[in-house]
């Protein structure tokens, strides 16, 4: 048989596949199919990596489905094997056809050896015709008028991410591999003297807790409305970029990005929040507002105050930022989930899973604010804990860090009359409840409200 013949059990699909000019590669898909009936082993090393959708012609598609089927019930995979399989499962008309294609499938390679090339051709071909598909379903859309361009962008960017994300095939790694690589960070840390392993958060007291926040950590902090938990994440985010110079992108879903950035130019600048809200600045302000905002400006920090966005819309605009190094969501209460779910609890579950898994992916700290039931307010002890989490448990275990933020003195305000008694500067309590990497407890900082600035208090008691 000659070695570009396809064999269509089924109908006269291969035949008009070959008419067609669409990303295709009849020699890879059997080249890989020979190699397996060459070398049945050498099928483990492309079960990961290509399914039997990706192949173009339905005939392969049934023989690669076949081989997958033997393997998974550890029966040898030969010739009398698959074939007895393809007959059983109805997928070819003509026995001896059938048998003579299998047989000729051998014939178009020499060996097994190059098995894992013919996988990724097959599966690069396959990403192309998804593609194509894809794209010929959006323009289909957008040539209709009949949804939003929002949506149809929205669409379009997560059915291609999709696409991207089945491409991602990660094998085993040694653990001796492993071990040098964590040797090298090891040998890294100590020729810096740094004293963690993870980003800095620019706060002392917080990073000997935390060893710093590590790649792919999602970390949350929660509090209760007014506690500061926006301008704790603004604190690090600038600490981080200042100190980094990698991009740090903030997705604010509650305030505009004016707002955000005044927040940062107030505990920059040491200047009244309420004044600068106003506009009645001193000239000393002005002053001290220009340096703060030369410092900033200087800082890759990029923010996006998009309402209602979803995690995969976040992912997909993270995907085209250079160099980045933090992520930043205010807050998790105010997001959605990519696909409409029974329940709130149910969708804020699926929304923690997804930050996690982009943070893993991204290999990034991705920091979440958090809202809490009204649990404290019901208690003696006003101290966030855990069960405090508001609409779902899941995010306590997704989580690598949760830290919650707890002033004292906010609420001996509250019940005070007079409106002028919190102080200028008070003491607030980072609760790590969660540290999957270390150890939990309290740092103690300083909170300057109305600079909006929490910093670190140096002495001995910082850290309990």
């Amino acid at each position: 048989m000659d070695r570009q013949q396809t064999f269509t059990g089924g109908g006269d699909s291969g035949e008009v596949a070959l008419q067609r000019k669409v990303p295709f590669s009849l020699i890879a898909e059997q080249s890989l199919l020979g190699s397996v009936l060459i070398d049945p082993g050498s099928f483990s090393h492309v079960a990961d990596l290509v399914t039997s959708t990706d192949f173009y012609l339905p005939d392969h598609q049934q023989i690669f489905s076949a081989m997958q089927e033997l393997f998974v019930s550890n029966v040898e995979i030969d010739a009398v094997t698959l074939l007895d399989t393809l007959i059983r499962h109805g997928d070819f008309k003509d026995r001896n056809l059938a048998a003579q294609y299998l047989r000729s499938l051998v014939d178009v390679v020499p060996s097994a050896l190059n098995i894992k090339d013919y996988a990724r051709i097959v599966k690069d071909k396959s990403v192309l015709r998804q593609l194509i598909e894809v794209c010929g379903d959006i323009s289909d859309i957008a040539y209709s008028e009949q949804d939003s361009v929002v949506h149809i962008l929205d669409d379009a960017e997560n059915r291609i991410f999709a696409i991207a994300q089945g491409r991602d095939t990660r094998n085993f790694r040694s653990i001796r591999e492993i071990i040098g690589s964590v040797y090298e960070q090891l040998n890294a840390l100590q020729r810096k003297g740094e004293a963690s392993q993870g980003l800095s958060t620019g706060f002392g007291g917080l990073d000997r807790v935390l060893a710093g926040m590590g790649k792919s950590d999602l970390i949350l902090v929660g509090a209760r409305p007014g506690m500061g938990k926006t301008s704790f994440v603004l604190n690090i985010a600038s600490n981080v970029a200042a100190k980094t110079g990698k991009a740090v992108c903030i997705f604010s879903l509650e305030m505009s990005a004016e707002q955000l950035v005044n927040r940062m130019i107030s505990s920059e600048a040491l200047v009244d929040s309420y004044s600068l809200r106003k506009g009645s600045l001193s000239e000393e302000d002005w002053d001290s507002l220009a340096i703060a905002a030369s410092r900033l400006s200087s800082c890759n920090i990029l923010i996006d105050d998009t309402s209602g966005i979803t995690v995969t819309g976040m992912k997909a605009k993270l995907r085209r930022v250079p160099d980045l190094g933090m992520v930043v969501i205010d807050y998790l209460q105010l997001m959605q989930s990519d696909r409409r779910v029974d329940n709130r609890v149910q969708e804020v579950a699926e929304i923690s899973r997804a930050m996690k898994i982009m943070a893993k992916d991204l290999m990034v700290p991705v920091i979440c604010c958090a809202q809490l039931s009204r649990g404290p307010e019901s208690r003696t002890d006003k101290k966030p804990m855990l069960s405090d989490l508001r609409d779902s448990g899941a995010i306590e275990q997704d989580a690598d860090v949760v830290m919650f933020l707890y002033r004292d003195e906010y609420y001996k305000t509250n019940e005070s009359s007079d409106p002028n008694s919190a102080p200028a500067s008070s003491i607030a309590e980072v609760i790590i409840a969660k540290n999957r990497h270390g150890s939990t407890g309290t740092v103690q900082m300083g909170w300057i409200g109305k600079y909006t600035k929490f910093r670190t208090i140096e002495d001995a008691d910082s850290a309990k």
